[in-house]
C-alpha cells in the first residue's frame, strides 16, 4: 500500500490534472494515468449534479475514495472522489498506459493490442478488474496502489468528451505526446 501525493481535498480540476503521470495499481494490474476527466457538483455533466442518490453515495463520500458506476449498464467506471466530503466531486480516470500485469489485462479484454488495452474509461475498468465491489473504497487502502509520477509531466487539456452537457468545460487532461489516450486532443 502506498499513500497517495495528491491532494484530494483540492478541486477535481485540480486533482485531475495532478494524477497524469501517476501509476495505478489495482491488486497489482496497471500502469501509468495517461488520461482523466473532472467533475463536481456544480457541474450539469457529473453524476452529483442533481444530489446524492444510492447510485452516485460513493461520490460524496470521504475524499480519496473510488465511485464506481456502470456505464451503459456493461462496463465498470472508476472515479476518484475530491474534495470535502458531501461536496459530489471525482475524477474518472479515462486511460492507463498499461506496465504492470499485461497477461491479466489481456485475458480479461481479450485482446492484444497493448495501446486499446486501456483506451477509455470503460476499457481501464475491465482491464483492471473493477467491480460495484471496488465502489466506495479508499485509494490507500488495500487492492489499489497509487505512487505519483517519479518527475515533471507535460500535461495537455481540452473539453471532455463522451458527454452532452457543459462539453466546452476544459477539465480533459492528458499525457502530451502519450499514445495511450482514449482519444486525441484537439
Amino acid at each position: 500500500m502506498t499513500l497517495p501525493a495528491i491532494d484530494f481535498f483540492s478541486p477535481s480540476p485540480e486533482v485531475a490534472r495532478r494524477l497524469i503521470g501517476s501509476t495505478l495499481l489495482v491488486d497489482g494490474v496497471g500502469g501509468r494515468i495517461v488520461e482523466t476527466e473532472a467533475y463536481d457538483r456544480e457541474d450539469p455533466a457529473s453524476h452529483s449534479f442533481c444530489g446524492p442518490t444510492p447510485r452516485n453515495a460513493a461520490m460524496f463520500g470521504p475524499p480519496g475514495r473510488t465511485y464506481v458506476y456502470q456505464s451503459y449498464g456493461i462496463h465498470w467506471c472508476l472515479n476518484l472522489v475530491c474534495r470535502e466530503a458531501g461536496h459530489g466531486a471525482g475524477v474518472l480516470i479515462r486511460a492507463i498506459e498499461p506496465l504492470t500485469g499485461l497477461d491479466m489485462m489481456r485475458a480479461r479484454r481479450g485482446l492484444d493490442d497493448v495501446r486499446l488495452l486501456c483506451a477509455g474509461p470503460g476499457r481501464v475498468g475491465q482491464a483492471l478488474g473493477i467491480t460495484r465491489e471496488h465502489n466506495g473504497l479508499a485509494i490507500a487502502a488495500p487492492h489499489f496502489e497509487l505512487c505519483p509520477a517519479s518527475g515533471p509531466v507535460q500535461v495537455i487539456c481540452g473539453p471532455r468528451v463522451g458527454i452532452s452537457k457543459a462539453v466546452e468545460q476544459p477539465w480533459r487532461f492528458g499525457l502530451a505526446g502519450s499514445r495511450f489516450l482514449s482519444r486525441p486532443f484537439g
